[in-house]
């Protein structure tokens, strides 16, 4: 009965609204509903990056470390928004820290799930790819700009 919310959901985002539904349903196989409290650490850098998020409720701050300084928020994550995409290359290890600013309720997909999936059906992986790179694109050009400001720089 679950995974009929699952492809709800998946299906009402902007990443996966233009799947058709028994790709959205092979999707669905792989969510679980995750929660978080505030304060709660998602994921640190350098651990296995096996998942990424779609945040239903609450707000997760990206965060770098730094020498000697608390961690830099690189970016705040809101609900309908995704985090954790290491799980899509090699050698799948997280390159940042996520915590939960407040309660979060996510649903996650599990990536070696996603990637069996995308293995079996290279059609479907080249697919979710065309997809999900714009979204990788926007939030690079957005870190981009961050490090800018950070150094004073003019873009």
């Amino acid at each position: 009965m679950e995974i009929h919310r699952f492809e709800e959901i998946l299906a009402q985002h902007p990443l996966f609204a233009s799947f058709d539904t028994a790709t959205i349903a092979l999707f669905a196989g792989c969510a679980r509903h995750e929660h978080f409290r505030a304060g709660e650490r998602i994921y640190s850098e350098g651990t296995p990056a096996d998942r990424f998020f779609i945040v239903t409720h609450g707000d997760v701050a990206l965060e770098v470390a730094t020498p000697e300084r608390e961690p830099i928020i690189t970016e705040t994550v809101h609900a309908g928004e995704l985090f954790g995409w290491s799980w899509l290359i090699a050698p799948f290890k997280h390159s940042n820290d996520a915590v939960a600013l407040n309660e979060v309720r996510a649903i996650s997909l599990d990536g070696a799930c996603l990637r069996t999936k995308c293995e079996a059906n290279p059609a479907l992986g080249y697919t979710m790819f065309q997809h999900w790179v714009p979204h990788l694109v926007t939030r690079l050009r957005s870190l981009r700009l961050q490090v800018l400001d950070l150094y004073g720089v003019k873009a």
